[in-house]
């Protein structure tokens, strides 16, 4: 087979498949965001959505009472008159809590719908606060507990002032307020508990704005070994391991911030998305492995066909074909085996038959698995891919120098223009 005619089946092949692949991709990205778009208010409504629990509000309120002259018409004399009244002026301040001492025990349920996991879990709240009254006034403290969710499901609610437990409490507005006498020097403690569900996130906003945190203290315990912080939250003072997960401790006497705390819960592999962005990258792999294709059969002098190659596009196409179809129906792992022998086998067998057991089961093979299996694989770890393309692309640029290295490409081509001439 002529040199340059050769060359040009082989890029015409590669980008017809490249095409191929472009649309695979293309479909199971739609797929999976039509199957996102449909489960993922359901599965919200189902289990809840992510939670978000802010610390209590606190308002102090009193009264003042002062004396003002008024000014009135007498209605039997007609005359103006000076009357003294007594007038109430009510007054609110915002106040903080003394200390907050809260236990959270995170429960890890993932679920799986079609292509997508959804990272969801459970979540045991307990909390005991602390308010001292410095002011100088008597009055009345309104304390406000927001829930996390206004649509969340919270089991074994309690909330209790000073341990009393208001048995006509009922939420409004996403919120349940309680409210206490005060006085001066006086301390109220407040205990709040639930257990709830959610899914993806879940954060606890200590503050409303920069402010100081007094007496804080937070432990995190969880089931899970993944730990993954959400953006601009502060990282735990302390950290140990505690069965398949950790226990995760914030503790500060007095820190000024105006960070939340919380958890990312871990995410497995979603089959959809990673279905599609193998299918985006698989003309990278199948170049490498026509190449090196390609120069063995230069330097073998083994002179395949066109059709040839075609077949093995072919083989490699349903390599993401079988994945991405699969996928859905199996465990992510059994899809990708499943995928992974279904290509090489099909790729091995060939060109046995077409060349040699030696050269199908020896270069071949050995090329497929590190191009395609291994080209793939990487892409289960999240940030990977563009340094697997980087060490391949150098391991390859390695064995084509060794293995062309003593070639004379003068000659090669020089024999490709007499053939072409003849």
């Amino acid at each position: 087979m002529r040199l340059f005619f050769r060359l040009f089946w082989l890029g015409l092949i590669w980008g017809i498949t490249s095409i191929g692949w472009l649309t695979l991709g293309g479909v199971m990205g739609e797929r999976t965001y039509a199957q996102e778009r449909a489960l993922d208010g359901k599965v919200a409504d189902l289990w809840g959505a992510a939670q978000q629990q802010q610390a209590p509000g606190m308002v102090f309120e009193w009264t003042v009472d002062r004396q003002v002259i008024e000014k009135v018409k007498d209605t039997e004399t007609g005359q103006v008159v000076e009357k003294q009244k007594t007038v109430t002026d009510t007054y609110t301040e915002s106040v903080h809590l003394a200390s907050s001492d809260i236990d959270v025990q995170i429960d890890l349920d993932q679920r799986r719908k079609g292509l997508l996991w959804f990272p969801l879990y459970d979540v045991s709240f307990q909390a005991a606060y602390t308010y001292t009254h410095r002011q100088p006034q008597s009055g009345e403290l309104m304390i406000a507990f927001p829930f996390p969710n206004t649509s969340g499901l919270y089991d074994d609610f309690r909330f209790a002032i000073d341990g009393a437990v208001d048995p006509n409490l009922q939420p409004q507005g996403g919120q349940v307020v309680g409210v206490v006498p005060v006085a001066p020097g006086q301390e109220v403690t407040v205990s709040v508990g639930y257990r709830s569900r959610g899914m993806g996130e879940w954060s606890y906003v200590p503050l409303d704005g920069v402010a100081a945190l007094n007496q804080f203290s937070l432990t995190m315990d969880t089931d899970f070994e993944d730990i993954d912080f959400p953006a601009y939250a502060l990282s735990p003072s302390g950290k140990e391991r505690q069965g398949e997960g950790w226990r995760l401790s914030w503790d500060f006497d007095r820190v000024i911030t105006g960070h939340s705390i919380g958890m990312v819960m871990p995410e497995r592999v979603q089959p959809g998305p990673l279905a599609e962005y193998m299918a985006f990258s698989a003309p990278i792999s199948l170049g490498f492995f026509f190449l090196i294709l390609f120069v063995l059969s230069v330097l073998r002098q083994i002179d395949l066909h066109p059709i040839n190659y075609m077949m093995v596009a072919g083989a490699f196409f349903a390599f993401h074909l079988l994945f991405g179809y699969s996928a859905d129906h199996l465990p992510v792992e059994a899809a990708f085996a499943l995928a992974s022998v279904a290509s090489v086998v099909l790729v091995v067998s060939y060109l046995r038959l077409v060349v040699s057991d030696r050269f199908a089961f020896g270069p071949v093979a050995a090329a497929q698995l590190i191009y395609l299996v291994g080209f793939s694989l990487a892409h289960f770890w999240e940030g990977y891919t563009g340094l697997t393309v980087t060490i391949l692309s150098v391991l390859t640029l390695f064995v084509l120098m060794q293995l062309t290295g003593h070639v004379n490409w003068e000659d090669e081509f020089r024999k490709a223009r007499h053939q072409i001439k003849s």
